[in-house]
């Protein structure tokens, strides 16, 4: 059995920081003490002195593979490649469990269903030589209605996945044809900006087909069990409904109405960690910092770079926002939460030894452990 004696550092727990010596023992936390002992000789032990021991980030929106899938407009990598590499640059900052944000439209290109087909068939036999926990939020685009039932299949193989409701059609439709949106659209598409609006007017001929697919879509998530987000909702009216249909949380929300909607329901509300970063959204909406401290976020997503998940944590420190714990959960405890995932997210004995390592002064991750697992060691 694979066994582990992290010891001497500071263990991040979901209330305080205390020192502590934690024992792995196969792919779970078998005892957190105040001084252990190796209790086998092949114990291996990990010197953690001077470093913080935390939970492992779980990441539950993150689409920054895509600028690895096509990191120039029309430049496709092989979807293995791809694949391989956004593992590593997950791992390497300290993200453990991942939920790739698929995005699954009638658009031709980066977003394609082919591309969502090579996706899923890949990532299905990468499988355990990736380092990372990795699972999918279907980003699914309420206009692919052709789809229903392709999506449907992947949701019944590993219900574990996320369904996520987007409409970005509409929202596009709303933005003059020089826009910055219309071009990103009109390039991972491989369009001229005057193809991409017309495409979108022609898909738009068929809105009145969106509802059932909706009513549908919902209903198979819930009877499969299976989480179910929203994604940019723009007004209290829009949280309700998605309400009723067992779309329990609100990733994105687009207005503080909407925010606190959600938030006086319990329900998880998920914000982007580089608008942490940034001081701000590129896309004019919540203030992720603002909400924080309002109770209009209670989680963190690497939303398009992966490394602002831990740099956002240790800023909102900093500034005194919040406790190391309190911060930290927002990207590891309450992410589990939304995700529907009540093995990992804390530093918990019985819980999934996901667990990185960091050096206190210099923030620099030295060790990172996937269920049980050390994955990654810098000297």
């Amino acid at each position: 059995m694979n066994s582990w004696l992290v010891k001497g550092g500071e263990i991040v727990s979901t209330d305080n920081v205390h020192h502590a010596d934690l024992i792995i023992g196969g792919d779970m936390i078998e005892a957190i003490e105040a001084q252990a002992e190796p209790a086998l000789k092949q114990d291996r032990i990990y010197d953690a002195r001077d470093c913080l021991v935390l939970p492992g980030i779980i990441d539950i929106h993150g689409d920054a593979f895509e600028r690895i899938v096509q990191p120039r407009p029309g430049l496709m990598f092989p979807m293995d490649v791809a694949l391989k590499e956004a593992d590593r640059q997950m791992m390497t900052n300290g993200i453990t469990t991942a939920y790739h944000g698929l995005a699954i439209s009638w658009e031709p290109g980066l977003r394609s269903m082919q591309t969502a087909r090579d996706f899923m068939s890949t990532l299905t036999s990468l499988g355990s030589d990736l380092a990372v926990d990795t699972k999918v939020n279907m980003r699914w685009e309420t206009f692919a209605f052709d789809y229903c039932d392709e999506v449907i299949g992947w949701l019944k193989t590993d219900p574990a996945h996320i369904l996520s409701f987007n409409d970005h059609t509409t929202t596009n439709l709303g933005h003059k044809i020089q826009s910055s949106k219309i071009g990103r659209l009109a390039d991972r598409c491989g369009l001229t900006r005057e193809e991409a609006v017309a495409m979108l007017h022609e898909v738009w001929e068929r809105r009145e087909e969106v509802p059932a697919a909706i009513d549908r879509m919902a209903s198979e998530g819930r009877a499969l069990g299976t989480k179910m987000f929203a994604h940019d909702e723009d007004a209290i009216e829009v949280r309700r409904q998605n309400r009723q249909m067992g779309i329990s949380v609100s990733e994105f929300p687009m207005t503080e109405d909407t925010a606190d909607e959600a938030r006086d329901h319990g329900e998880a509300i998920i914000l982007g960690s580089p608008n942490v970063l940034r001081g701000g959204s590129q896309n004019n909406a919540l203030d992720a910092t603002s909400a924080i401290k309002q109770g209009r976020c209670t989680c963190l997503a690497s939303d398009y770079y992966y490394p602002a998940m831990m740099f956002a944590a240790f800023k909102l420190v900093d500034e005194q926002a919040m406790s190391l714990p309190e911060a930290w959960k927002l990207i590891s405890l309450n992410a589990a939460k939304a995700a529907g995932l009540d093995d990992r997210g804390a530093l918990e004995v019985g819980k999934r030894a996901d667990i990185l390592v960091v050096d206190k002064s210099s923030r620099r991750i030295k060790a990172v452990f996937v269920a049980g697992q050390k994955v990654l060691e810098h000297e």
